[in-house]
């Protein structure tokens, strides 16, 4: 049985949250299912629909959006790159290959309350210190120790990886995904998609 839409509720949308790595057929047939579910719902409600988590492509984009009001009339949302990463501007990255991308270098370490974005990789020449965060749309590497949130594919690239001298932090992200920690890792350990979980090796 597919599992890869999770439905939620807030006060203004139905939100269906798509597991970042999942084949889009399986998505359509999935989503055909739980539209069927959603039509009671709707016959008294009138909030629109918001998709996240995977990102998708204009044809695909129309093909959900006709699966949905084929059944329900209601406004059909989608993330954007720049919503999930948090820039002004982003390409898409979904599956983009990281081996050579754009990399921006950081000379100092990253402080509490600081956020340091960008829409390709990253390399720390520091620490992440606690309540720092850093976040980009392909890999993150922190010469020193990772103590705060490091979240590379940002814009849902699952072939993003995460690197540091060691990672003391409770947990990583990296595109849709999110991976517990549960103790301090071994040096250099090196965090990456692996089927559908993040494996630290």
């Amino acid at each position: 049985m597919l599992n890869n839409i999770k439905i939620s509720q807030t006060t203004e949308e139905i939100v269906l949250n798509v597991n970042v790595v999942a084949d889009v057929e399986d998505v359509y047939k999935e989503l055909a299912d739980k539209v069927i579910k959603l039509k009671e719902f709707y016959k008294s409600a009138k909030i629109p629909i918001k998709i996240t988590g995977k990102l998708f492509t204009d044809n695909e984009i129309e093909k959900i959006k006709k699966i949905i009001n084929d059944d329900i009339d209601v406004e059909v949302n989608f993330d954007s790159p720049s919503d999930l990463l948090g820039l002004h501007a982003i390409k898409k990255t979904f599956e983009t290959e990281t081996d050579i991308s754009e990399t921006k270098f950081i000379k100092t370490s990253i402080r509490s309350g600081q956020i340091e974005e960008y829409s390709g990789s990253l390399v720390i020449m520091g620490d992440v210190n606690p309540g720092g965060e850093v976040i980009a749309g392909g890999n993150i590497a922190v010469v020193g120790v990772l103590r705060g949130l490091a979240h590379a594919g940002a814009g849902g690239n699952t072939k993003a990886l995460i690197t540091a001298n060691y990672i003391d932090v409770t947990q990583i992200r990296i595109a849709n995904l999110v991976k517990e920690i549960e103790e301090k890792t071994e040096k250099c350990p090196v965090c990456k998609i692996d089927g559908m979980k993040i494996v630290v090796k």
